[in-house]
């Protein structure tokens, strides 16, 4: 089985979200079960170093954009049991930031040809293509109407499709299609790549895929809704015999409690006592009242409307009056970094606000919280939930996307489930299912239990990973 995995970002080489750790873990997972599988990325600016100085230069060649010929050098590495390919254009790819240009549309034009190109130069024939998010989108349809049609090589490649966030669809002018595609205007009038005035990449990949993913069960029925879908949920309804939904896993070498260089003392489900060493140290690093039977709350986040964040501003003070720690720690919208600065200001040793990204802060948060606040209004699929089942901080989330999907109601008379879900995207909701998990929080035992069935949720890779694999062979037919 030979794969090529095509995304705009991949870890540890550079990530700026949940896209990247997919891209980085989901094709080790699947290297350990046998598969051939191969990664390409642009070659940014910022590329972690450590894993930059392990590419060596491999050929060059030029990509036809339009009426341009464009250099494109093919940089390659061995890592992790993965063969990782990195496209070099100076021209696009050598700037700070990695998104969010005049000219996207042209980069990832050219980053789309550049790989079906690449296959060529390098003489590797995967069986199947995993195209990720609007960044890749177009790659389906010039392998269907250009690539397929003039060349043999090409003739058996599959498409996988997958959805990361629908929210961002990489829209544009439709002069791009004769400009950057060679394309005249058909797959515009006859609305298969028409969004408004538009032509969208995401669209493109949605129709002219073999199967398409998202990354929850739960995910995949609500993009199908107008609530969800972002206009592309009639798409979807469209191709729903061909959507399925995987939940994302997280890398369990690099999440690992028992291993983890950043926390202060290791631990694992079982020595969970040292698990309060790990909340003390934290109290008294970021200044808050040490005391180990305070229930510390956490969010690890984007600081955006997305997150559920107007929901905890609702309740913030509500929640304070009572002998509670919160700690956040992210970036994003300026009124709510005002907001948790402000109560940061307001109740002294009971709030933290850490308005900066901090890995290393982030896995302490883990370690020491007891409970982590996912409050979303929607969520394709989430990681941190997974990262504090993960180091036994329980989740508090609401039912959406893969949050749902992930985490099980604690049930008081039973005492199955991992954590805590509320239904309505409602500030009330939140704040009685927070009081719930307070009141679980003082009886020791049925805490300790609670800590006991998160850490033993499996949210590894490797049960999704070959999930991915069968649907591989399904669309492969190798059994």
């Amino acid at each position: 089985m030979r794969v090529l995995f095509v995304a705009s970002e991949a870890s540890p080489f550079i990530k700026s979200g949940g896209l990247g750790d997919v891209a980085g873990a989901l094709p080790k997972a699947l290297a350990q079960k046998g598969v051939d599988i191969r990664v390409v990325i642009p070659k940014y600016k910022e590329l972690n170093w450590e894993v930059k100085d392990k590419l060596r230069f491999n050929k060059w060649f030029n990509v036809k954009v339009g009426w341009r010929d464009q250099f494109c050098g093919v940089w390659e590495c061995f890592y992790n049991g993965v063969t990782y390919y990195v496209l070099d254009n100076e021209r696009y790819f050598n700037r700070d930031e990695i998104y969010g240009f005049y000219d996207d549309g042209e980069r990832f034009a050219f980053f789309d040809r550049a790989v079906l190109d690449m296959l060529k130069q390098v003489d590797w024939q995967p069986d199947l293509i995993h195209c990720n998010d609007w960044q890749t989108g177009m790659l389906p349809v010039l392998l269907k109407f250009q690539y397929k049609r003039n060349d043999m090589f090409y003739w058996n490649m599959k498409c996988v499709y997958s959805i990361h966030n629908i929210a961002f669809q990489g829209i544009f002018d439709p002069t791009i299609l004769p400009e950057l595609f060679d394309f005249d205007m058909e797959l515009y009038d006859n609305t298969c790549l028409k969004f408004d005035e538009g032509v969208s990449f995401m669209k493109g990949g949605l129709y002219y895929s073999d199967i398409i993913t998202t990354v929850s069960n739960s995910y995949a029925a609500e993009i199908q809704t107008s609530e969800y879908g972002q206009r592309l949920d009639g798409v979807l309804r469209d191709r729903s015999y061909a959507l399925r939904g995987i939940v994302n896993g997280i890398d369990y070498d690099e999440f690992n409690p028992k291993t983890d260089r950043f926390i202060y003392k290791n631990y694992d489900v079982n020595s969970i006592k040292n698990k309060v060493v790990n909340k003390t140290s934290l109290q008294q690093e970021l200044g808050l009242a040490v005391d180990e039977n305070i229930p510390m709350i956490a969010m690890v986040t984007r600081l955006t409307h997305q997150k559920g964040l107007d929901l905890l501003v609702d309740i913030s003070d509500r929640l304070l009056q009572q002998n509670v720690q919160l700690v956040i720690l992210g970036t994003g919208d300026s009124h709510y970094e005002d907001h948790f600065k402000w109560l940061d200001y307001k109740y002294g040793n009971k709030v933290s606000a850490n308005i900066r990204f901090d890995n290393a802060l982030a896995n302490k948060i883990y370690a020491a919280s007891d409970m982590f606040l996912m409050p979303s209004l929607f969520e394709p699929c989430g990681l941190g939930q997974l990262i504090a089942l993960r180091y036994g901080s329980i989740p508090i989330v609401r039912e959406t996307g893969g949050l749902k999907d992930t985490v099980t109601a604690y049930n008081e008379y039973t005492w199955e489930g991992n954590g805590f879900s509320f239904t309505n995207y409602n500030a009330d909701e939140l704040y009685n299912i927070l009081q719930y998990a307070l009141w679980i929080y003082q009886d020791k035992k049925r805490w300790n239990n609670l800590i006991e069935h998160a850490m033993n949720s499996d949210n590894s890779w490797n049960r999704s990973a070959q999930i991915y694999l069968d649907m591989y062979r399904e669309l492969t037919h190798q059994y």
